[in-house]
């Protein structure tokens, strides 16, 4: 397993683990009297679109996970989002996802690792190593990007962005997120199979035997960095569903100890 992959399960633990936490910390430790609902708030809370009827909804997602992991592609599954996006929208998708600044470092920093463990051995060792493994890295960042976002979304007529649910339990919410590494949307809303991900990562493990040493690149190496990066794919997808889970109790926490009363001084005799 990749260092990327364990990264990713590790921090996955530990927003789940934060999230069920802050989700029993937040729990009254009374019962309150129940009142009788207006006829509007009818609809379960659960459903996405109950609060339509209190205004637009806001989407929760960063740009970017801790500051740095791109997560251009995460969207809310509310109404306001759902418009299918146009060709041209999903090139852009892709084109940043190779070219932002994040990207580039992350590839860096995977080319120092693989250089310590002396990962593909036959790049050999030295700065000129360094540079053949850092650029190979960036060339997978870019196909990748191309057939996963751009090309196969565009000629399939698939949705290549990452919905959200945002309800339910934290274990039905762990399934959705890493199934949809093989289901997909298409642009008009209906499940299909997620041939944009599944087929895009295959092609960019093919295309990369032409620029890694071929004794690095066997057809078995092909087909299990290919597994690989769909298991780290399903781990990804976990993180973008409750990371803005993460942020809101963080941020929630930190409110509220600002909202403690100040005492007041006491009275001099």
């Amino acid at each position: 397993m990749s260092i990327r992959v364990k990264t990713c399960l590790v921090t996955l633990f530990f927003l789940a683990t934060t999230a069920a936490i802050g989700a029993a910390q937040d729990k009254p430790d009374a019962p309150t009297p129940k009142a009788d609902p207006p006829a509007s708030a009818n609809k379960s809370t659960s459903d996405p679109d109950a609060v339509l009827q209190n205004g637009p909804q806001r989407d929760e997602n960063t740009k970017r996970i801790l500051g740095i992991i791109p997560n251009f592609q995460s969207k809310d599954d509310i109404p306001e989002n759902r418009n299918p996006m146009s060709p041209r929208e999903k090139y852009i998708l892709a084109l940043h996802e190779t070219v932002d600044i994040s990207a580039h470092f992350g590839n860096a920093f995977q080319a120092v690792l693989q250089q310590a463990d002396n990962g593909q051995p036959h790049f050999g060792q030295g700065w000129g190593a360094y540079a053949s493994r850092f650029g190979a890295l960036e060339a997978d960042q870019a196909t990748w990007a191309f057939f996963t976002f751009g090309f196969l979304p565009h000629v399939l007529h698939d949705d290549p962005r990452y919905w959200r649910k945002r309800y339910g339990s934290p274990w039905s919410r762990i399934k959705y997120a890493a199934s949809r590494t093989v289901i997909t949307y298409t642009d008009d809303r209906r499940n299909t199979f997620n041939v944009p991900e599944v087929a895009g990562q295959l092609l960019q493990q093919s295309i990369s035997t032409a620029y890694y040493p071929p004794v690095d690149r066997t057809a078995g190496a092909v087909f299990n960095n290919w597994g690989v990066n769909l298991a780290y794919n399903s781990a990804y997808n976990v993180l973008k569903e409750f990371y803005p889970d993460f942020l809101r109790i963080v941020f929630h926490r930190h409110a509220a100890k600002q909202d403690l009363p100040v005492p007041a001084p006491e009275a001099k005799n």
